[in-house]
């Protein structure tokens, strides 16, 4: 499973580099009647608008371990910001600057309540933006600068900086001028 996520994470990196500023080509393979290889899905996603001026868009959604193959597109399935039991959610997520106005207007805990009854216990979030999931979660920083908030500390990440998120209260803020794009892998994961 592993290969395959990362082998996922390289080809949408890839695919990022020639997309639209707002949307992502996304190439799904699959066997056909003959189990020849073929492509099942070629087309350019849009990143779909969201609060606080944040656009995403699910690239792929599996809902079993091990994974299963689809022939019909997993990713246009209504889902929160969790992964399914036992599943995974591809995305890419555009985080807009946040400016000093829109954040004092948040509602507190704005995404934990998003994220609802699947997220392990932990301490209170402190900013409207922080959460945690029950997940494994892969971050790739695509363009952009970010500042990812943890309960104590900030940490400043980079275009090709990585962050591995195990089920933590984090937050993503855009302190800068620039949208800033990630990729990211949730894979449902073990209360902490």
């Amino acid at each position: 499973m592993i290969r395959t996520v990362l082998s996922s994470i390289v080809i949408a990196v890839l695919s990022c580099s020639t997309a639209a500023a707002g949307d992502i080509r996304r190439v799904v393979t699959g066997l056909d009647g003959n189990d020849k290889a073929v492509v099942l899905f070629d087309s350019r996603l849009p990143l779909a608008p969201g609060p606080y001026g944040i656009t995403s868009v699910n690239l792929w959604i599996t809902d079993s371990y091990p994974a299963g193959y689809y022939k019909d597109d997993p990713a246009t399935k209504p889902i929160g910001i969790s992964p399914p039991d036992n599943g995974t959610k591809f995305r890419v997520v555009e985080f807009p600057p946040l400016d000093a106005t829109t954040e004092a207007k948040m509602e507190p805990n704005f995404v934990q309540k998003l994220v609802g009854d699947r997220a392990p216990k932990g301490r209170p979030v402190t900013h409207p933006l922080m959460h945690r999931t029950r997940s494994v979660d892969y971050a790739v920083i695509l363009t952009g600068e970010i500042e990812m908030m943890l309960d104590d500390s900030v940490v400043r990440l980079k275009p090709g900086d990585v962050v591995v998120q195990q089920a933590t209260n984090h937050a993503w803020i855009n302190r800068g001028t620039q949208p800033c794009r990630i990729l990211f892998v949730l894979m449902d994961a073990k209360q902490p």
